[in-house]
């Protein structure tokens, strides 16, 4: 069991993984190098054309755009593996009859953080960009930092994609113990105070519109979240 394990040995074990996960992450980033000019007019298309050209304003720095386009391109194609890796660190905790559903948990893990993104690149990202580049339009020129973009394009994309995964992070807890569904539903208003303000923090722009169509989803996946937890808590009991 999870609890016979010392703590030297949960962190050598967490170590191994961690390795394991960053040598995934390396392998990814590699492969996908070559490819990076191909990402960044992916990442360009939610201006919807507004922005044509980006400019760097030193030697070194397109080197490191490419760099972490890479590096979060590689990510998620690594994902699966760091996910992986979750799951073996914490199996120990997990009740044997549950342990045989690894493969389901990572791929919808997975599934669920491309979805998230997905949704901030075809729905947020457009909106956002439309709203920033529109100011001070006819008075102001914009000169697009390429770093500045990518940063915002990429934080923003991976933001709503962990953000995607609250319903399985909390299945995942209720089957160790860690949460129930009336927890959940008793800390509802202060959830939807955090949701807010991690909305706020998330979109880029300052106007409600946007905070709102990052936070409803929020809500909304916060509402799943906890039948998920009921459901999960239910069916861990009847066994």
């Amino acid at each position: 069991m999870y609890g016979e394990f010392t703590v030297t040995e949960h962190l050598e074990e967490l170590r191994k993984r961690v390795i394991f996960s960053l040598i995934a992450l390396m392998f990814a980033t590699v492969a996908i190098v070559p490819f990076s000019p191909v990402v960044l007019k992916f990442l360009k298309y939610p201006s919807g054309g507004a922005i044509e050209r980006l400019v760097f304003f030193g030697p070194e720095e397109a080197f490191l755009i490419y760099m972490r386009i890479s590096i979060s391109a590689g990510l998620v194609a690594a994902l699966p593996v760091i996910l992986f890796q979750i799951w073996g660190f914490f199996s120990p905790a997990i009740d044997e009859r549950f342990k045989k559903y690894a493969f389901i948990f990572v791929s919808i893990s997975f599934l669920v953080f491309l979805f998230g993104c997905a949704f901030s690149y075809f729905i947020l990202l457009p909106a956002a960009l439309k709203f920033l580049l529109n100011i001070g339009k006819g008075d102001l020129e914009p000169v697009i930092s390429a770093t500045r973009y990518i940063s915002f394009v990429i934080g923003l994309v991976m933001a709503c994609g962990a953000v995607f995964e609250m319903p399985v992070v909390s299945f995942f807890l209720t089957r160790i113990g860690a949460i129930n569904a009336g927890m959940l539903r008793r800390k509802f208003l202060y959830a939807v105070v955090v949701i807010m303000i991690a909305a706020a923090v998330i979109t880029p722009t300052g106007d409600a519109f946007n905070m709102l169509m990052l936070a409803l989803p929020m809500l909304a996946l916060y509402e799943v979240s906890i039948w998920v937890s009921f459901f999960s808590a239910k069916r861990r009991a009847s066994k």
